[in-house]
């Protein structure tokens, strides 16, 4: 399907990867619905490109459940808000982790549930689900966030099947390390030694690309990070060692340590 003229609920609109989905999406002609908790920067963006500003907590149910009452009728909805979710399991409170949980996969699992009936009775929609290199390969320092990310992509590839036949698509992007924007970017850490990261750019081409051409997953990495992920999925004893030798593990510390106050 089209993105010009289809109306596109993006979700974590006001941090720096939502920004850049936006405008993709925006140049795109799409109509946009945007959602985010900072309501001054998610109304500067909304009038930047055009778009709706609805303020919405997806921590917390009722938040979801208003989100959809308010949003109406969605031709896309591109599920991209997510909470880092990095440290060690024992470091995280009780409500911490239901709060990733909540939002990295309740949230998008529910929003997705509530729109698809629509989208299945016009016979025309998509569901793009942000998910991340994470997804597909475990991390030291991460396994909550990995716990969600895995979680999505099944979700995303296993209603992409119930739904063939029905003019809905769904896919899931999985972006590496992606610079000047998003969750990596954001704590200043610098990749590993021979990793390469994308850009926000990159991320915003690939939401589009998913929809209009139909792609049940595209990972959003240069090539090394691709193998490592591939690799690291079928056998995950390969990816362990690997990390342990490029010393991605004190990588994952220091994300996680920068990223405490966001939990």
């Amino acid at each position: 399907m089209h993105v010009e003229s289809s109306t596109v609920l993006v979700t974590g609109a006001t941090g720096g990867l939502g920004h850049a989905i936006a405008r993709g999406l925006a140049a795109r002609g799409a109509k946009l619905v945007l959602t985010g908790r900072k309501e001054a920067e998610l109304k500067a963006l909304a009038a930047e490109v055009g778009g709706r500003a609805l303020v919405a907590d997806l921590a917390d149910g009722a938040g979801v459940r208003k989100l959809v009452e308010e949003v109406g009728e969605v031709d896309v909805l591109v599920a991209n808000a997510a909470l880092p979710a990095s440290g060690k399991l024992t470091d995280f409170s009780t409500d911490e982790v239901r709060r990733a949980l909540s939002v990295n996969l309740d949230a998008p699992i529910a929003l997705t549930h509530a729109l698809l009936p629509g989208m299945v009775e016009r016979r025309r929609g998509h569901v793009v689900l942000i998910g991340s290199v994470a997804g597909k390969v475990s991390m030291p320092f991460a396994s909550l966030y990995n716990a969600t990310k895995f979680g999505l992509r099944g979700f995303a590839l296993g209603v992409r099947q119930d739904l063939a036949g029905t003019g809905v698509g769904v896919s899931v992007v999985q972006p590496g390390m992606v610079r000047d924007a998003g969750m990596f970017a954001d704590t200043g850490a610098k990749p590993p030694a021979g990793m390469r990261t994308v850009s926000p750019r990159q991320v915003a081409d690939a939401v589009v690309e998913a929809v209009e051409k139909n792609r049940a997953e595209i990972t959003v990495a240069p090539v090394e990070l691709r193998v490592v992920s591939t690799l690291g999925s079928a056998f995950p004893g390969f990816v362990e060692a690997f990390l342990r030798r490029s010393r991605s593990d004190d990588l994952m510390a220091e994300m996680a340590e920068s990223n405490k106050a966001k939990r």
